[in-house]
C-alpha cells in the first residue's frame, strides 16, 4: 500500500466516534489542567481550514494539535504542517493517528519557549490554534510581537474574547486588546462553535476568529512599546479621563498635559472611544517630549 492510499483510508478524527475510540485506545482523559477540549465537528474543522485560506503547499504552523484533529484536515488540504504540542503524552500518539501524512511534522515543546524563525524557516507561513482559553491572548501577543511573516493567524478562542478583539472605539468591550490586535491584523468572527462541538462540552461559548495580518501596522509610531503603554494605559481605569487613567497608568502629570494639547485631544474624554491613529499620535506625543 503506498502513503497515498494508506492516507485516503484514514477516518476523520472530527467525529465523536472516533475521537471516543483515540481517547479510549491511548487512555486518554481531558486534562483540566490544559485546558484541553477535543473537536469533534468536522464542519468547524473545514471552517477553520478555509478561513486560513490554506493551499496546497503552504506552510502551516499549529499550536497545540491535541489528538491531531485539525493537523489531519490541514494535511488533507496538502498544506507542509508543523504542530508543536505541550503535553507530552500526545506526540506518540499523534505519530500513530497522523501515520501516513508525510507532510505533517510532530514538535514537542512549549510554543511560547519555541525559535520559531528557526523552527519554520524562510518565508511566509499561517498559524492556526484550537488554544487552552486562559493562554490564548498571551500566545496571539507574542507570535504578533515577534514581527514574523505570518499572513494568516485562525484560532478557537472564547466568545468574549473575539468580541473585545474585532471591538471598536465606543464599544464597552473596546480595550487594550482590541487596540492590540487590530494595530497588528484584521480581525474577523467567522464561526461560531457551540458546546456540543467539544469533549468534554466548554461552559463557556466559542468562536473561530480569523486574523489576517497586515502587512504593515495600521498606523505609524515612533516607539511601539510606548503605543501599547499609552494604550494599556488609557484603560486601566475605564470609568477615569483619559488625563487621569494615564496619570494613573505612570505617566507624569506635566506629560500628559503637554501630550494632550500635542495631540489635540480632550483630556475629559475616555479612553475607549479614542481611534488607533488617536492613540498613535498620543503615544508620539509622548515620545517627542521624553526625547
Amino acid at each position: 500500500m503506498n502513503g497515498q492510499e494508506e492516507k485516503t483510508l484514514h477516518p476523520q478524527i472530527a467525529s465523536r466516534q472516533v475521537t471516543q475510540h483515540i481517547l479510549k485506545a491511548f487512555g486518554l482523559h481531558a486534562s483540566k489542567r490544559l485546558g484541553q477540549n477535543f473537536l469533534i465537528d468536522a464542519g468547524i474543522v473545514r471552517g477553520i481550514v478555509e478561513a486560513a485560506a490554506v493551499e496546497p503547499g503552504d506552510k502551516v504552523l499549529e499550536i497545540g494539535p491535541g489528538i491531531g484533529t485539525l493537523t489531519q484536515a490541514l494535511a488533507e488540504a496538502e498544506a507542509e504542517v508543523t504542530a508543536v504540542e505541550l503535553d507530552k503524552k500526545l506526540p506518540a500518539v499523534l505519530a500513530e493517528t497522523l501515520k501516513g501524512y508525510a507532510n505533517v511534522r510532530i514538535v514537542p515543546g512549549d510554543i511560547l519557549k519555541t525559535d520559531i524563525p528557526a523552527l519554520m524557516g524562510e518565508g511566509a507561513f499561517k498559524v492556526v490554534a484550537n488554544l487552552p482559553y486562559y493562554i490564548t491572548t498571551p500566545i496571539l501577543m507574542a507570535l504578533l510581537e515577534q514581527h514574523l511573516p505570518i499572513t494568516h493567524l485562525v484560532t478557537m478562542v472564547q466568545k468574549e474574547v473575539a468580541e473585545r478583539m474585532v471591538a471598536r472605539p465606543g464599544n464597552k468591550t473596546y480595550g487594550a486588546l482590541s487596540v492590540a490586535v487590530q494595530y497588528y491584523t484584521e480581525p474577523a468572527i467567522v464561526l461560531d462553535v457551540p458546546p456540543r462541538s467539544f469533549i468534554p462540552a466548554p461552559e463557556v461559548d466559542s468562536v473561530v476568529i480569523a486574523c489576517k495580518v497586515r502587512p504593515q501596522p495600521a498606523v505609524a509610531v515612533q516607539d511601539e512599546k510606548l503605543f501599547f503603554r499609552v494604550a494599556r494605559a488609557a484603560f486601566g481605569q475605564r470609568r477615569k479621563t483619559l488625563a487621569n487613567a494615564l496619570k494613573g497608568g505612570g505617566f507624569p502629570k506635566e506629560q500628559v498635559q503637554g501630550a494632550m494639547e500635542r495631540a489635540n485631544l480632550d483630556p475629559a474624554r475616555r479612553g475607549e472611544t479614542l481611534s488607533l491613529q488617536e492613540f498613535a499620535c498620543l503615544a508620539d506625543a509622548f515620545s517627542a517630549l521624553q526625547g
